[in-house]
């Protein structure tokens, strides 16, 4: 297949897949159900840390968190007292249990009230070309506060070399984008151009099936080596290629 070919078959299944339909399966859909900013923002950091396993199990356990955060996640995140964080006992996400949501709350708060924000926290540098600095200031930020060792092991770092698959996912939520309405887009002050795609066993597989990745472990240099040739197929919006490869690999078995 040329690059020509190559870009107009994946440019194809962006279309079939970067659709409104396509919430209906997805984790996204927790977001979508907050119009507030910061509500999208925190709903969707905290969908995106579980999301790994199966989606319908994904979905459930996300849409128990927004119950336990009363449906309005920023307020209670920004307001919430530590004896408020009882009411997570027994909440459990395979290894991501309620020693973890009370951690991630507590960090959300501090990110939220000394730190802007999110959206701040994850800001690039003028002179990178991706969030890999950016995601390792996050976790830095994340464990200012105290907390026990464990919960580390659920932000990703990619100056170890982690791929980090959901933190990537979600800024693609936030940052991108979309007129079709799946991602959010909210994020002004960033660049979608700037974007990693989210890569794990389905997308990587479909990736090396194409021809877009050599090296075979799903890691940051994998991801760095993916970048380079999506952005060979659209330098403005390389991650809209996520829908492609991960509908190829999931709903396809490419």
């Amino acid at each position: 297949m040329t690059k020509k070919e190559l870009k107009a078959f994946l440019d194809e299944k962006v279309v079939l897949y970067n659709n409104p339909k396509f919430i209906e399966s997805d984790p996204i859909q927790i977001p979508h159900l907050f119009s507030k900013k910061e509500d999208i923002e925190i709903a969707g950091f905290l969908t995106a840390t579980i999301s790994w396993g199966k989606r319908k199990m994904i979905i459930k356990n996300a849409s128990k968190m927004m119950d336990l955060l009363e449906f309005s996640p920023y307020d209670f995140v920004i307001n919430h007292q530590k004896s408020d964080l009882k009411m997570f006992e027994n909440f459990v996400h395979r290894t991501f249990n309620t020693i973890d949501l009370q951690q991630f709350i507590t960090s959300l708060q501090h990110i939220y009230k000394k730190h802007q924000g999110l959206e701040n926290v994850l800001k690039i540098k003028n002179n990178e070309e991706n969030y890999k600095n950016a995601i390792h200031h996050l976790k830095q930020v994340f464990f200012e506060v105290p907390h026990q060792q464990r919960t580390q092991k659920h932000i990703s770092d990619p100056i170890k070399n982690s791929a980090a698959k959901r933190i990537n996912m979600f800024l693609r939520w936030m940052v991108r984008s979309d007129k079709a309405g799946v991602d959010f887009g909210i994020w002004k002050n960033h660049n979608p151009a700037h974007l990693s795609c989210p890569l794990d066993v389905h997308s990587g597989n479909v990736a090396r099936k194409l021809k877009l990745l050599q090296r075979k472990q799903n890691d940051w240099k994998a991801l760095s080596e993916l970048d380079i040739n999506l952005r060979k197929l659209d330098l403005i919006d390389p991650v809209k290629y996520d829908f492609a490869l991960f509908g190829l690999g999931v709903f396809e078995k490419f």
